[in-house]
């Protein structure tokens, strides 16, 4: 994270400006900025990221030695330090794109510095027209801290929620989109959840909430959906049965389903999402560089493209541009479809166009209808 400097002989770089918002502890060290330790206050920095020229979509080049070159590596090259809400309103107005807004929260195992460059690989491959904000929390970034991980996202919720509070009350920003992935879209969630109780609906700013291999059991995201109120923001979730880290996490988990790892094609899930109106995505036969099949999200560039032109502007799944690439299932509001023809039942051809259906769905008891099992017994203490 330490910035360095580009000069006049070097390739011509991409940019890419975010506002980073952390509940970690600082490091002292200018190389990491922040640690995986809890904070007891949050802390806002401003960070461009520079982007090498010549690199695969998908992928995040990291350096192989220290500093980084631009001219290859992903690379750090400037860090601001944010001390007031004006001086991060001021960030804000002077890099605001269209009125949008995606705030980013990255899953579990990640440093400080792995959730700055994946979003800005994935706001520099999608070409997306908003503000890129991080909201990084605390993990270890150890695959033996699953559990601390998971109550760093139950510390850091209200700082979050208070966090999209303070971005929806500002007049230029028209929408915000939430892209969450893992782990962390149980913190996306649960802040919702929050906001909802609080004040009976999800800020209405909030158009888009997209969850990237939820991990998150379906049991309780059903109750989760309820429990923040009407009207709620359009839900997407990316989804792959093949997700191994999502297997793991179920079976660390008492075996329930993670959301993330359900086939949304079939029975009785199909269904259920048609009636709640979530827009699923069945992304296993995407291929991926990543062993565990986790990060399918941000490695395929039609999904990127898709996520950054589609769904953050608020476009419509309706026309032969919606293209996902062969093998590539997709439920929207219930209804799945192949090239303008309706597939019964599983898909069982490549999809090339996603329409939504348009017949109006009166309200469901979301909490009723996604539940595929029967409630657990309560944990013993």
């Amino acid at each position: 994270m330490q910035p360095v400097a580009l000069t006049a002989s070097m390739p011509k770089t991409s940019q890419v400006d975010m506002l980073v918002v952390t509940m970690r502890q600082p490091s002292g060290n200018p190389a990491t900025l922040f640690n995986g330790e809890r904070s007891p206050q949050p802390y806002l920095t401003g960070i461009t990221v520079s982007i090498p020229p010549k690199r695969a979509p998908g992928t995040v080049q990291w350096p192989r030695h220290l500093p980084a070159n631009p001219a290859t590596d992903f690379a750090v090259t400037q860090v601001k330090r944010i001390d007031t809400l004006s001086e991060g309103r001021a960030w804000f107005h002077q890099h605001i794109e269209g009125g949008h807004a995606l705030v980013f929260i990255h899953g579990f195992n990640n440093k400080y510095e792995d959730g700055v460059f994946r979003l800005a690989q994935f706001a520099h491959d999608s070409n997306m027209k908003a503000t890129p904000i991080l909201f990084t929390w605390p993990s270890r970034a150890q695959l033996t801290a699953y559990e601390y991980d998971k109550e760093s996202t139950n510390y850091s919720r209200t700082a979050l929620e208070q966090a999209l509070r303070t971005l929806a009350k500002d007049s230029d920003v028209k929408d915000i989109t939430i892209l969450a992935h893992s782990m962390g879209t149980w913190l996306a969630m649960e802040s919702l959840r929050q906001m909802g109780i609080r004040d009976g609906h999800v800020n209405t700013k909030i158009h888009n909430v997209i969850l990237a291999s939820p991990d998150i059991d379906i049991q309780v995201f059903a109750k989760q959906v309820v429990e923040m109120g009407s009207p709620k923001p359009k839900f997407t979730i990316f989804m792959s049965q093949d997700d191994r880290a999502l297997a793991a996490s179920s079976f660390i988990t008492g075996r329930v389903p993670r959301l993330g790892g359900i086939d949304p094609t079939v029975e009785p899930y199909r269904s259920k999402l048609e009636q709640a109106n979530i827009t699923a995505i069945d992304l296993t036969k995407v291929k991926s560089g990543d062993s565990m099949n986790h990060g399918k999200f941000a490695e395929s560039p039609e999904i990127v493209q898709l996520i950054g032109q589609r769904l953050i502007t608020g476009q419509p799944l309706t026309d032969s541009n919606a293209s996902l690439g062969d093998g590539v299932a997709a439920v929207v509001g219930g209804t799945a479809r192949t090239v303008g023809i309706v597939a019964g039942g599983v898909i069982t051809a490549p999809l090339n166009v996603i329409e939504h259906a348009t017949t109006t769905k009166k309200a469901v008891d979301v909490g009723d209808t996604l539940q595929r099992e029967p409630e657990p017994k309560p944990l013993k203490q």
